[in-house]
């Protein structure tokens, strides 16, 4: 097999490690908690931990708490659960508020040194005096302030002398840099809320382009990895650095996003989602979340292939969802325990079977696998609804029609005789006979039949409710009304209740199905369909692989 290229990230670090710059790569993940991680920071977290794995370096878990008005400590403790399920471990739990007398420290050195001022203008003024892109910016009539007058302006601001937006502090650049993010960016703004960890302690508050370097170099981040929008804000990440007389000196390197079909990824989105009521919450399966896509029943195998499998480069590109299901159908197709459930269900009648006679079946766990559980058949079954008509409608047609035969899974080949209906003419039940030579496994069991029909044995069937999904995000781009369909009249074989531990399950015929960790109860069983059986995109990979 041949050796897997390195990406543009791992031949930095490996010139790096080369000259020395580095000697052990140090990563961080620095999520801000104002709501809960999805899909495209799961490519984030793959790329840094294992950036740092790879290179037996580790990798920081650091929070962003430089926004009290939007951050939680429920947002922390889900962002944490999220990293350990995908299997990564951080080296140290950080958090920018760990750091603000250094960030203070800093500013008051920018002041000093004639780098950065008080200004008075409001939000919408600094907008309006940024200029545009043809036009460069005006300095604001707060420029020139001298140092001493900055110094005890900025101390008053700490001190809680000034209202919100009364006042900002601002880096003095240059008002004429083609690079907008240099036009004398704030860099604190005066914010009179609690914070989570350090309380009513602060009432100004680093802004993001200001806390980022400092944070990476108090924790010494040897490589600072984020995402292409921070590529026009290297500049000025680098200028902090400088100007603030730092020791340890990062360096950023940016790579493309995750943008993937069907698929929104903005927490301010997918939080009104929540808060709007069109999901039932942050994990609600449908949505993009890790935890949405966890309490569905995808893998961290399956994410962290799919991470591998889309690459890290500098280009922007859209993704196919459908890998990422193929991913996960791949990994559930070698661990999923099989069993059988009818989602709308039918009643069949085997009316040669002998009233009250009950078999036991064996059923493997996994093809080929040694591990099996057992299956009871009766003369009362129940199949699919939408394995019957009563007319063969063509030639193609291998399920149960009138005069039909097909073979029950496990169990005997069946022949239709007759149907009983309503009153209105819907089939209520189908009548056949079957054929006790014909039994799986048995003297005859080479007699063949084209179709083979899953079932459920009508008195020891589990109900269940099974909840089956289309995307979310519908192909023009708009929420999809049709997005979650529920079927509370389920049935699933008994052996499901002895096997809920292991929670993955493939229904044989219908597709990959995780037992709901949150609403299924000790008599309550409740599926979420995972991905269905039919994986379209493994041909497009095998063409591209042909190319």
């Amino acid at each position: 097999m041949a050796e897997k290229s390195r990406n543009f990230i791992e031949e930095i670090i490996d010139a790096d490690l080369e000259s020395g710059r580095a000697k052990k790569v140090i990563t961080r993940f620095p999520p801000e908690p104002n709501g809960y991680l999805h899909i495209g920071h799961a490519k984030s977290i793959c790329l840094n931990f294992g950036l740092a794995e790879q290179y037996k370096g580790y990798c920081n878990l650091r929070f962003d708490d430089t926004n009290p008005v939007k951050e939680d400590i429920a947002y922390i403790d889900a962002i944490k659960r999220d990293i350990e399920w995908l299997g990564f471990t951080w080296e140290n739990e950080c958090y920018g508020s760990d750091y603000f007398e250094f960030m203070y420290e800093c500013a008051l050195t920018l002041v000093k040194k004639g780098l950065a001022y008080v200004c008075d203008l409001t939000a919408e003024e600094i907008r309006e005096y940024r200029g545009t892109l043809t036009e460069p910016g005006k300095n604001s009539p707060y420029r020139e302030r001298g140092i001493e007058e900055n110094l005890a302006m900025f101390e008053k601001m700490r001190a809680g002398g000034f209202a919100d937006g009364e006042k900002v502090l601002r880096a003095k650049i240059d008002m004429a840099s083609p690079n907008f993010n240099m036009r004398d960016p704030v860099i604190y703004r005066i914010v009179h809320a609690s914070h989570h960890r350090t309380g009513d302690g602060w009432c100004i508050y680093p802004m993001y382009d200001f806390a980022h370097p400092l944070e990476d170099v108090m924790e010494a981040i040897t490589h600072s990895v984020c995402t292409m929008e921070f590529e026009d804000h290297r500049p000025l990440y680098d200028w902090f650095v400088i100007n603030c007389d730092c020791e340890n000196v990062p360096r950023q390197y940016e790579f493309a996003r995750l943008s993937m079909t069907h698929t929104l990824m903005s927490k301010r989105y997918l939080k009104k989602l929540v808060d709007d009521g069109v999901v039932s919450g942050w994990d609600d399966p449908r949505m993009p979340t890790l935890s949405g896509v966890r309490r569905r029943g995808y893998t961290p195998a399956a994410i962290r292939d799919f991470a591998d499998r889309i690459g890290v480069s500098k280009a922007n590109s859209e993704v196919d969802i459908k890998l990422l299901e193929h991913c996960v159908r791949e990994d559930l197709n070698q661990h999923a325990t099989r069993l059988m459930g009818v989602l709308r269900p039918l009643k069949l009648t085997v009316t040669n079977y002998p009233e009250g006679k009950k078999e036991t079946f064996m059923a493997e766990d996994l093809p080929g696998s040694e591990e099996k559980h057992k299956v009871v058949f009766s003369r009362n079954l129940f199949i699919e609804q939408e394995d019957f008509m009563e007319e063969r409608p063509n030639n193609k047609y291998f399920r149960l029609c009138v005069g039909g035969e097909v073979r029950l899974k496990n169990a005997y080949i069946i022949q239709c005789e007759s149907v009983v209906k309503d009153k209105d003419g819907n089939v209520t039940e189908v009548r056949c006979t079957y054929d006790p030579d014909s039994r799986t496994g048995g003297p005859t069991a080479g007699r063949k039949v084209k179709g083979t029909l899953h079932w459920a044995e009508a008195d020891t069937a589990l109900p269940a409710t099974v909840r089956l999904y289309e995307y979310l995000i519908d192909d023009a781009g708009n929420l999809n009304p049709d997005s979650l369909t529920v079927l509370d009249g389920a049935l699933v074989e008994p052996f499901t209740k002895e096997a809920r531990a292991r929670r993955r399950f493939q229904f044989i015929r219908q597709g990959y199905f995780a037992l709901d960790e949150v609403d299924s109860g000790e008599d309550a069983l409740v599926f979420n369909q995972i991905v269905e059986l039919k994986d379209s995109f493994a041909k497009t990979l095998v063409n591209n692989a042909s190319l």
